[in-house]
């Protein structure tokens, strides 16, 4: 597996957020770039980023830093927050993402998704982000009563090659991923590379994913415990071996 340490966007600053909410707010660093270089320093082999403020207002809010990331990292970026139309999903890529995250229009928008897998193929990800099984919109604000596997596997059929699947109620809260939700999601859609996030908190929580045995789960995202010190990025790689 590959561990992708995580930067949030939000105010032009490093954030984490507990389980999505905007009003539960923790500041960790005033130089994104910055904290993308360490990381890349730390043996970072990609590098997450999500436009917090992207996600709320459904348009990217961060180009400029997300360029700065990117340059500053030398390495595959993954990009998303508010990627819901052709011009931001241009403006995303040729920001320098290696990949571009569409959320929210996935289920909203379908043609959309077909469109731009049609033009971008594999510089595409889905990001299916889901409370109790049921897929979450608009920054994790809306909960609907789509199964995220009914979605995983109606975008596997277009041809998406990349879902980041993030179970909103572990996010954030350092209790270990949802073991049993994954699982599901990799069997929905099998001709995908499923990305874990949400709880990835320690070298224990990788080894439960590798112990799934879910040849399609590629990686897993960490965000608040490399921020908080509870684990270190060569140790979660080391678990990834």
């Amino acid at each position: 597996m590959i561990i992708l340490p995580a930067i949030d966007l939000k105010n032009g600053q490093c954030v984490r957020l507990r389980q999505g909410r905007a009003d539960d707010v923790t500041v960790y660093g005033d130089d994104p770039a910055a904290q993308a270089r360490d990381w890349r320093a730390q043996g970072g082999r990609e590098l997450h980023v999500v436009d917090l403020d992207g996600a709320f207002a459904g348009v990217p809010k961060h180009l400029d830093v997300i360029r700065r990331i990117i340059a500053a990292f030398g390495g595959p970026v993954e990009v998303g927050g508010g990627i819901r139309t052709p011009d931001a999903l241009r403006a995303v890529l040729e920001a320098g993402a290696a990949r571009a995250i569409i959320g929210s229009a996935a289920l909203e928008d379908p043609s959309f998704l077909t469109q731009a897998f049609d033009l971008y193929g594999d510089r595409l990800a889905v990001g299916i982000d889901a409370r109790d099984g049921f897929v979450q919109t608009k920054g994790w604000v809306e909960t609907t009563k789509v199964r995220a596997t009914d979605l995983a596997a109606a975008v596997a059929k277009i041809g998406i090659q990349t879902i980041i699947y993030t179970d909103t109620a572990t996010d954030g809260m350092l209790g270990g991923p949802n073991l049993t939700q994954m699982a599901a999601i990799c069997d929905a859609a099998p001709t995908c590379q499923i990305t874990a996030s949400g709880g990835v908190s320690s070298p224990y929580d990788v080894e439960n994913l590798k112990a799934l045995e879910q040849p399609n789960l590629r990686a897993a995202i960490v965000g608040k415990a490399l921020y908080d010190g509870r684990t270190t990025l060569r140790d979660m790689n080391l678990a990834a071996l």
